[in-house]
């Protein structure tokens, strides 16, 4: 990584050695094969030794981090989509000691689909921008160097009671069932995204719902909207228990501390947006969205900002497949678009009218509920 003013970085040791957790299915079914023939003979000159864990199921990455003793590595490196490190940080995040080990780096190798989170850490390094072979050389020769830095996670919580950890980003609607319904076509590769783009602009759906945030800036000039009664769905959950406040036990996860419990208004000074009929909403904290989508070209890693999009209803088939095709340069908020809004944020709540939709955290699909980060 280049360095940035006022980032603090680390050095891997060396010799180093990496637990790679490796998915043989991810994106195009090569990720053992690219990594036989192009990361390991770099990882051997920059005397980096490798475990390599080949998972044979959903959640076994999970379970393994979650459960083994990892202190005999340096670093976890994934070489897989983004789905499998959004399963290694929640399974660390499972362990009693989470504060501890995710102190010890982690890495992106791009082996998936979409590999958002390595074309976004490609872009923060300075590189110019790739795919394919190219990006996983890129990625690959980041870990050689050995250079680490932080990078922020988004706390998710749902209606149901699920605590969530997320490195890229949260949606709902068009960018979402895109995400989902592609996943079949998972062997085109990135190709796959713009087919997907293709089928669900063919049926644009539009979703009811009320979006709220806390501004990472004070915004000026926009009366706070007046809040209707309607209740949105909650999956049967009456009430809300509070935990008493200063109870945190030793090794217990970090307090939401923007947050009031989701069975209670949002507080007075957040920002309730007026629409409630949505095409799509995103809320991401890296640039890219995908190899090929530029989504959020102010995002750093660790910029402590959700970079929030959310398109409204009544947007033209042509309007929306323009704003994704300049997504590709991240010139789309050139395009003044009315009906394409972006705000950054600290925190934000999303609570559907009805458990319509496909809700994406890092790309894996979540029920359609209330959720707040």
């Amino acid at each position: 990584l280049s360095p940035h003013p006022g980032d603090s970085y680390g050095v891997l040791p060396r010799p180093c050695r990496a637990l790679v957790l490796l998915n043989p299915q991810s994106g195009a079914g090569r990720a053992l094969e690219d990594f036989e023939v192009v990361v390991q003979p770099m990882l051997a000159d920059a005397d980096i030794a490798t475990t390599v864990f080949i998972t044979e199921r959903p959640h076994h990455a999970h379970e393994k981090v979650r459960d083994e003793d990892l202190s005999q590595w340096d670093t976890l490196v994934v070489m897989a989509g983004d789905g499998l490190l959004y399963e290694v940080v929640n399974g660390l995040m499972e362990r009693p000691d989470w504060e501890d080990i995710m102190k010890k780096p982690l890495c992106i190798l791009p082996g998936g689909s979409g590999n958002a989170l390595a074309a976004s850490i490609n872009h923060y390094a300075g590189n110019d921008h790739v795919a394919k072979k190219k990006l996983l050389m890129n990625c690959t020769f980041i870990l050689c160097k050995g250079l680490h830095t932080q990078m922020d996670l988004v706390s998710l919580s749902t209606a149901s009671g699920k605590r969530l950890f997320s490195f890229l980003g949260f949606g709902w609607g068009f960018i979402s069932d895109v995400d989902i319904d592609s996943e079949k076509y998972r062997r085109l590769g990135n190709a796959r995204f713009t087919l997907g783009t293709l089928q669900c602009l063919a049926k644009l759906r539009v979703y009811q719902g009320r979006l709220s945030y806390l501004p990472a800036v004070p915004e000026q000039d926009i009366p706070p909207a007046s809040r209707d009664p309607h209740t949105p769905v909650t999956n049967g959950q009456a009430g809300c228990i509070l935990p008493p406040v200063g109870t945190e036990a030793a090794g217990a996860l970090p307090a939401d501390s923007l947050l009031v419990p989701l069975c209670q208004p949002v507080p007075a000074h957040w920002t309730v947006v007026p629409e409630e009929e949505f095409v799509s909403v995103y809320a991401i904290y890296q640039s890219h969205l995908g190899t090929n989508l530029l989504m959020a070209p102010a995002a750093q890693l660790h910029d402590g900002c959700i970079h929030l999009f959310y398109l409204k209803a009544g947007i033209s088939r042509m309007a929306l497949l323009k704003i994704f095709l300049a997504m590709g340069r991240g010139t789309h908020l050139d395009l003044n678009c009315p009906h394409l809004h972006y705000v950054p944020v600290r925190a934000f709540r999303l609570e559907p009218r009805a458990a319509a939709g496909i809700m994406t955290v890092d790309g894996e699909a979540l029920a359609c509920e209330p959720v707040q980060g």
